[in-house]
């Protein structure tokens, strides 16, 4: 299975949030740290918003937290919303048709496999992958 950049970018930002919980975030300052794309991490944002996932605040000290605790956060839910719309084969989406499908003994090992990957994620959380608090540099 491959995660798609979206996740992957959206997992890095949660990392990073759950290092410092009490802390907001801003957009610019993770994708600067990660070397992603400022717009394609603020549709992200937006997204985990949506879903209770972050809390986002505008203006000065504002930015993306964490919108309950990292260790009620379980990986599985972060990448059933992250990956909602990306199917693991073509048979799996909305229009899934398939000229194989009354003979495919595949597509029920798919389904397996994938519930299996999902429910080992389920048993981490974010909390369990949080990035250790950055070393504050001396000046």
């Amino acid at each position: 299975m491959r995660l798609t950049s979206f996740t992957d970018y959206g997992l890095r930002a949660l990392m990073r949030m759950a290092s410092a919980p009490d802390r907001a975030f801003s957009t610019t300052e993770i994708a600067d740290e990660f070397g992603v794309s400022r717009h394609h991490l603020n549709k992200i944002i937006q997204r985990l918003a949506r879903h209770g996932i972050v809390s986002t605040r505008r203006g000065s000290g504002g930015g993306a937290t964490l919108a309950r605790p990292a260790v009620k956060i379980s990986l599985g839910d972060i990448i059933r919303l992250l990956e909602q719309d990306q199917a693991l084969v073509d048979c799996f989406g909305p229009n899934g048709a398939c000229s194989i499908t009354p003979v495919c003994r595949l597509k029920g090992r798919l389904r397996a496999a994938e519930a299996a990957f999902l429910a080992e994620l389920d048993r981490t959380t974010l909390a369990d992958i949080a990035l250790p608090a950055p070393v504050p540099q001396n000046v």
